[in-house]
């Protein structure tokens, strides 16, 4: 048990994750982060980059939109690409399983961190911190030369 001041936000180990609220017919995209185990830098190179898009491509339940692969972190945008749709959970549990079928188990961390995004300006603004992460993180001089991006979906908002 938590024991936080009043108005203080609760300390977890692990994300919580919220189910995805549909809203009639408008959009639903979520923010992932993925994590390797204990923080292994072996996510950012061009085979790893591979098997993720062809497992990403073979998981339809969720659309994968635009990512960014960093050496020991995910980070991308996905639509339920089903409907009603499967649950995240579920379909992160899915691909992690299938990467770690093709290159061996122990790869990632146990959980993932979700944010279901609110509106456009979330999405957009989203998107420019995380295609800066290579910048800030001194491997890229440029986001726009990061080798390890993409999008696979345009995953489009409307109201």
């Amino acid at each position: 048990m938590n024991a936080n001041s009043p108005g203080e936000l609760p300390n977890r180990s692990r994300p919580v994750h919220q189910p995805v609220i549909e809203a009639g017919n408008r959009a639903t995209i979520v923010f992932l982060t993925v994590c390797t185990k204990d923080k292994r830098s072996v996510l950012a190179t061009p085979d790893m980059h591979q098997l993720l898009l062809t497992v990403w491509t073979g998981a339809k339940h969720w659309l994968v939109g635009r990512y960014v692969i960093m050496p020991d972190h995910i980070h991308l945008f996905c639509a339920p690409g089903s409907d009603p749709p499967e649950s995240l959970e579920s379909w992160v549990i899915y691909w992690k399983h299938q990467m770690a079928l093709s290159i061996g188990g122990g790869l990632w961390q146990k959980n993932f961190w979700d944010t279901q995004l609110r509106r456009h300006e979330s999405y957009s603004a989203r998107w420019d911190y995380v295609r800066n992460n290579p910048v800030r993180a001194g491997l890229s001089a440029i986001s726009e030369v990061w080798p390890y991006q993409g999008e696979l979906n345009v995953l489009r908002w409307h109201d």
